[in-house]
């Protein structure tokens, strides 16, 4: 048995993760802008140039809550943290704070499929590193006690493991077709959805 210890404990951890996301967030918005002393038609023009920027934020806002309210999930019933928890928990924020470098690129250059590969591999390690720390908090009783988990675990599993299925597949997409491969992330929805209605059900009964 690993020994678990308080120091720098559950949380101390979300208050920092919190922070984290919501920098992160933040970051997302400085490449919304429109340059100022246009006229009429330079005005409408850059406002049309700005809509891949606002698809990507929409997109990376959406990755961002999702792992921001999976952490806290995870955390709702920690009560003791160990080193394995607290590394897996400071790799997820270096990579959640990371993520607006590729965002950037997906707005920017969405037309080059290396942006779609950097994109997709950065939600795809994201999505990793939940998946292990939720299965190693789950794992670790001794973290956690007799507290009941927030979510079903074994269905938060597979919805973490659909998402990082869904990115990585979308890697040799985008090599074989460019950027279109970014219309496979869609498949996501039906699997949320579906996984959804599972949990609810499995709540109710």
């Amino acid at each position: 048995m690993r020994k678990p210890t308080t120091e720098g404990g559950p949380d101390r951890l979300v208050a920092l993760s919190d922070g984290v996301f919501a920098i992160a967030i933040t970051l997302l918005v400085l490449d919304i802008q429109v340059p100022q002393g246009l006229d009429s038609e330079g005005f409408h023009e850059a406002l049309g140039d700005v809509l891949p920027n606002l698809g990507a934020y929409a997109i990376s806002l959406a990755v961002l809550a999702g792992f921001w309210r999976d952490h806290r999930a995870i955390f709702h019933r920690v009560r003791l943290v160990d080193a394995d928890v607290i590394r897996l928990t400071v790799l997820g924020l270096g990579l959640a704070a990371l993520l607006p470098f590729p965002t950037a690129l997906v707005s920017e250059y969405g037309d080059e499929r290396t942006s779609v590969v950097v994109y997709a591999a950065a939600v795809a390690s994201l999505g990793t590193v939940h998946l292990a720390l939720a299965v190693v908090v789950a794992r670790r009783p001794w973290l956690h006690g007799d507290a009941e988990p927030l979510r079903n675990e074994f269905l938060y599993a597979v919805d973490l493991a659909a998402m990082v299925a869904v990115f990585v597949v979308s890697i040799p997409l985008a090599l074989l077709v460019g950027p279109a491969a970014m219309w496979w992330w869609l498949a996501l929805v039906p699997v949320k959805v579906w996984l959804g209605r599972k949990e609810r059900a499995a709540a109710a009964g």
